[in-house]
């Protein structure tokens, strides 16, 4: 099912309306400010594992996952005052940021390591989406594994629109991914270079 909400004043009801697939273990394919993401509720094993087998993905690899702000990132991941000052300046933006896990993140969603990747995206369904459901929402990128990532949500719903249980028209996505930064030990590491600018980095942050 293919649902379009808009992206600069969602429609309340249309919002609930997902939070709730997604709380029944429903799995969605939803805009950010990069490419369309699949995501459920990071605590429904059952949205979880299916993700897994959509993107035929290696379950030792997991997934990042949307938090609403700042105050719920420090929920799921080991916050220093280093890694605050820097996500408070870049987010919401096109990062995902890679911390400590907290022992409230299921094992799904952390690496042997114990760390997590962490998003806020500059998009108000996405945002919206993750305060209506009261949990963090699984993010990856809406492809088939070796496939291409779709930029047009209405290809996006005709390739995988059967394997999930909603596709949100936000419009037309960028199609780049976000750039992963790591700040574990308070230390800046670039994982990969995307849509984010790093020139801030080298800038003295």
């Amino acid at each position: 099912m293919i649902l379009s909400i808009n992206p600069e004043n969602p429609h309340r009801r249309h919002i609930h309306q997902v939070a709730e697939t997604l709380r029944l273990g429903g799995v969605i394919i939803y805009p950010t400010d990069t490419t369309y993401g699949i995501g459920c509720d990071i605590f429904n094993r059952k949205g979880v594992k299916k993700i897994f087998q959509i993107k035929q993905r290696d379950s030792r690899k997991p997934f990042s996952f949307i938090c609403s702000d700042l105050a719920e990132i420090s929920n799921y991941a080991q916050v220093s005052n280093f890694a605050f000052k820097i996500m408070k300046r870049h987010l919401p933006g096109p990062y995902t940021f890679v911390l400590e896990a907290t022992k409230i993140v299921p094992d799904s969603l952390s690496t042997k390591q114990k760390t997590v990747g962490v998003r806020i995206p500059d998009n108000k369904i996405c945002q919206e989406i993750v305060k209506e459901l009261g949990h963090p929402l699984v993010t990856t990128s809406a492809n088939l594994s070796g496939e291409e990532t779709l930029q047009d949500p209405v290809e996006i719903d005709e390739t995988m629109g059967r394997m999930v249980d909603v596709v949100i028209d936000g419009g037309i996505s960028l199609g780049e991914a976000s750039t992963v930064i790591s700040l574990v030990d308070d230390h800046i590491e670039v994982l990969r270079e995307g849509s984010g600018d790093i020139s801030w980095i080298e800038q003295g942050y």
